[in-house]
């Protein structure tokens, strides 16, 4: 079975940056295929990874739940809408040449996400035995872990910036994953955007005081700020950038 890596924290601390990266390492280190999971309503895994998605989870839902009302979505004759669904589960799937996409994305207009979550949660189980390696970015907050959306989960990797609040929403959490006895092999934290890489007394204090296993601490790069401004894909910062080596450091730690 493919090794499940699920990367969470609050929102605006850059994991999804961080699993773009991590992607890319996994594939360069040739353990390929990954699949890459964007469980994010708000996706914005593909714009790291550079690759157009051709549907979204959410939008094939959308598709099905239209089928005889709006002329634009029609099912063959004599086809269930679970049958069409099934067939069309597949074109979900970006294919590259090291890595395939899945994107959750997300419903349109009012409705929970409850049967697009049931969704991403069967398809990692499906496909789970396909790729060695399975790398979610998880929604901010804790709604997934909640929700047990992952059926396993084998390392747990907890991204916060320098901030209290950040560092307490891990704390949470890691809880919430001890509490829902998921036990994965590994789980810890890393510290992104940290000002020459280093951390201050009172961020230290807070990882200390939640109890986490800091894995390591990414420092604060322009070229990252400047390559979301341009539009430029995450995974072409250049091979010596401070942000690529730091993780390099920790997925190894890791031993991924």
């Amino acid at each position: 079975m493919g090794h499940v890596i699920a990367v969470a924290g609050k929102g605006g601390v850059g994991k999804t940056t961080l699993c773009g990266l991590l992607i890319q390492y996994l594939c360069e280190s040739g353990k390929k295929p990954v699949l890459a999971v964007d469980a994010d309503a708000n996706s914005n895994l593909n714009e790291v990874l550079g690759v157009e998605t051709e549907i979204t989870l959410g939008e094939l839902r959308e598709e099905i739940e239209r089928a005889g009302i709006d002329s634009r979505y029609q099912i063959p004759a004599g086809v269930t809408k679970q049958d069409y669904l099934e067939m069309r589960l597949a074109d979900a799937i970006t294919e590259e040449d090291d890595y395939d996409l899945m994107v959750m994305g997300r419903t349109q207009g009012q409705g929970c996400y409850c049967f697009v979550n049931g969704l991403v949660q069967t398809q990692i189980q499906r496909l789970q035995s396909h790729y060695p390696y399975i790398v979610v970015d998880n929604e901010a907050g804790m709604e997934h872990i909640s929700r047990g959306i992952l059926p396993t989960m084998q390392t747990a990797i907890l991204v916060s910036d320098c901030s209290r609040r950040g560092v307490q929403a891990a704390g949470r959490i890691a809880r919430l994953v001890e509490e829902l006895n998921f036990k994965p092999q590994k789980m810890g934290l890393i510290v992104n955007r940290a000002p020459e890489g280093r951390l201050d007394a009172g961020t230290m204090e807070e990882i200390e005081k939640q109890k986490l296993n800091l894995l390591g601490v990414v420092p604060h790069d322009d070229m990252v700020y400047r390559f979301d401004c341009d539009g430029k894909p995450t995974i072409q910062l250049p091979a010596d950038s401070p942000v690529r080596a730091a993780l390099k450091g920790i997925v190894e730690k890791l031993g991924l």
